[in-house]
């Protein structure tokens, strides 16, 4: 059985086992977490989801967090501007083992939703207070009396 799943902007085809390096998650080492967007379940019957497949998850176990391969990007213009840029990034990467891949029942198990960001960040970022405004300058004329 194998079923076509997708987090962080990219899609996946697991089977129960499998060892993947996903976008990071929220998770730490040792956690059993559940991907509930399934676009795709295959075995001996083949279901596709319009555009998801409902009551469908994927179970796994987070393996480790870790960092990808370092990429640099290096920009050189010529002629008479002369001028270097080189840029690096690591990718930080969650590595995950499925274990279970569920057609249906999803809902029920009680296992953590897989989450690429924190939850309580994004309402902390829009609580945050508003800077101050500036006072208005006065004219020169009500500044010198």
């Amino acid at each position: 059985m194998f079923a076509v799943l997708k987090t962080g902007g990219k899609q996946y085809r697991v089977q129960a086992g499998d060892v993947l390096r996903v976008e990071k998650l929220v998770c730490e080492a040792g956690d059993k977490i559940q991907f509930n967007e399934i676009l795709m379940v295959g075995g001996d019957e083949l279901t596709v989801g319009a555009p998801l497949v409902a009551g469908a998850a994927v179970q796994a176990e987070v393996i480790d967090q870790i960092k990808g391969e370092k990429v640099i990007h290096y920009v050189k213009r010529r002629r008479k501007h002369s001028s270097q840029r080189t840029k690096g990034h690591r990718q930080k990467l969650t590595l995950v083992r499925v274990t279970d891949i569920l057609t249906s029942g999803a809902e029920a198990t009680g296992v953590k939703a897989a989450n690429s960001a924190p939850a309580e960040a994004a309402p902390a970022a829009a609580e945050a207070p508003a800077k101050p405004k500036r006072a208005a300058k006065k004219p020169a004329a009500e500044a010198q009396e």
